[in-house]
């Protein structure tokens, strides 16, 4: 089967007659004259009118989209979408010292949430290349594990921010 290129004009037994406006790897999108905008199956029966020999590109930019994302997710250090628990949203944290002659600090607790997950997520990374890494023997990456299981453990006290458990700092379990 040869694709029609974009252009290609087409007279359809339900829609009546189109012109090729996009293709995809499934579909071709065709705008009809009565009808508008339709999809159809690339074996979809329908009458060519003029095809249209154009190079087709047979990937839609979704589908480019959704592999870079995948791809990006599997071999880059790219952070989760992590989302803050409904009751925080909007609101701020205030830090108030305990010598009233200084000034306090007040922030968007969503600031604040973004940088705690951005520790999560390089203590992730360097737990990814210590345990990859070819320089270091068994017992050194034992210890370098240790030390991130514990700045998880030193981290939990702000799970209560996060929307979902199992995006929380997960510290040492005591047997």
């Amino acid at each position: 089967m040869k694709l029609l290129g974009i252009g290609s004009r087409i007279n359809h037994s339900e829609y009546g007659k189109g012109v090729v406006t996009n293709v995809t790897s499934k579909h071709y999108w065709v705008t009809f004259i009565e009808n508008g905008l339709e999809t159809l199956d690339l074996d979809e029966e329908f009458e060519v009118i003029e095809a249209s020999e154009d190079d087709v590109d047979t990937i839609s930019f979704y589908e480019v989209e959704s592999s870079l994302r995948q791809i990006l997710k599997k071999w880059s250090d790219a952070s989760e979408i992590v989302t803050i628990a409904d009751k925080w949203k909007g609101g701020k944290l205030i830090l108030e010292p305990g010598d009233t002659n200084l000034q306090g600090k007040e922030m968007p607790i969503d600031t604040f949430f973004h940088k705690v997950t951005m520790v999560r997520d390089r203590l992730r990374v360097m737990e990814q290349k210590i345990n990859s890494s070819k320089n270091l023997d068994e017992q050194e990456k034992i210890d370098l594990q240790q030390y991130i299981t514990r700045s998880y453990g030193s981290l939990t006290s702000f799970n209560v921010l996060f929307k979902l458990k199992t995006q929380q700092f997960i510290g040492q379990k005591s047997s």
